[in-house]
């Protein structure tokens, strides 16, 4: 709300009338949305709202002089402001977002009891759908057909496909019911949602344990990657399997290497590494040998020509040099994915991933 001070421009048959801060306030929101300003007054607080809107239902017609001396008024206050920091401390945080820990602004909110301001549907659109599906099983079905009601149609959709087929019943039937809750109901499920997300524990990893698994079988030698992929079948054959979709090894190049990336992958390593890794690749299986020809097959046929007259001339090679190589050619692929210069194509499609 503005913070003007007393403006004697109400004329009265008495003379002049000091507006109140409310006035001035009703004055300038009022000015604003006349001349087509896209103004939001959502982020204030309730109370502020409230007595914003009862002042304009008391508000009748203002003259041309009381305009100007109000709105010049306010632009002179305007202009006097060099810093404006954000209300409170979860205005505070919003605006720090990302330039403190996730721990750090996780323990300030609980500390201070407050939470994320905005409508807190926009930041349940913004969740990636693993995050939202447990909404669906674990709370009534009325909130998750509201839910999935102020969702995208795609996002929803997607939702909905992963449930059980009863669940999915009788959540689309309960969407049926929902043309009679208020915007308020609405609005107190999605801070409640919101504040469940809050109430999440914090990660002490980035990534899933599978993921993380997996890079470090990424740079070991085959037969470790064997030894521990045998054991984690033993114990978990679905732990075993994701890990196994979050390896990349040379094998995969042609599944998960969009052909024009090719070129990049050459130049990014050391021609000797890369000679070690296409020759000890072809003596490995026909998996192998197909990722080698891949290679060759989609880069200028010149460089192609005399890789292969390297790797013909190259003789016998040492099994730990030829897996040294290869996972150099791994490395050089991660680091360019790491760049942002090659994507990985997610494994069985044409759709890039991780």
């Amino acid at each position: 709300m503005l913070s003007l001070p007393p403006l004697s421009v109400r004329s009265s048959a008495a003379g002049t009338i000091p507006l109140s801060q409310r006035e001035k306030a009703a004055i300038v929101v009022q000015f604003l949305l006349s001349e087509g300003a896209d103004l939001s007054l959502a982020d204030l607080p309730d109370d502020l709202q409230t007595m914003l809107a009862r002042q304009f239902g008391q508000m009748r017609h203002v003259d041309r002089s009381t305009l100007a001396a109000v709105i010049a008024e306010f632009a002179e206050e305007l202009e006097q402001i060099a810093l404006l920091f954000p209300r409170g401390v979860a205005g505070a945080l919003n605006a720090l977002d990302g330039r403190i820990s996730p721990q750090t602004a996780a323990r300030l909110r609980k500390e201070a009891g407050v939470r994320q301001s905005g409508d807190p549907w926009e930041r349940l659109r913004a969740c990636p759908v693993e995050t939202l599906l447990p909404f669906l099983t674990s709370e009534a079905v009325e909130v998750a057909a509201v839910m999935l009601a102020k969702l995208d149609v795609a996002r929803s959709a997607d939702l909905l496909s992963r449930l059980p087929g009863s669940t999915a019943r009788r959540i689309a039937y309960a969407m049926s019911q929902t043309g009679a809750v208020t915007p308020e109901a609405v609005y107190r499920i999605g801070l409640s949602l919101a504040m469940q997300l809050d109430a999440t524990p914090d990660r002490a990893f980035a990534d899933d344990p599978d993921h993380r698994i997996g890079a470090i079988l990424n740079l070991a030698t085959a037969s470790t990657r064997n030894d521990v992929l045998s054991g984690l079948e033993e114990t978990d054959a679905g732990f075993a399997e994701t890990v196994r979709r979050a390896i990349f090894t040379f094998a995969n190049i042609p599944d998960r290497i969009d052909p024009k990336d090719a070129p990049k992958i050459v130049r990014a390593v050391d021609q000797a590494a890369l000679v070690t890794a296409l020759a000890h690749a072809q003596t490995l299986g026909e998996e192998f040998g197909i990722a080698a020809e891949f290679v060759l097959n989609n880069i200028s046929s010149r460089l192609a020509d005399s890789l292969r007259d390297e790797v013909g001339q190259i003789g016998k090679i040492k099994t730990k040099d030829g897996e040294e190589a290869m996972t150099a050619v791994i490395s050089a692929i991660r680091a360019l994915q790491a760049a942002g210069d090659l994507v990985l194509r997610t494994p069985g499609t044409d759709e890039a991933g991780s």
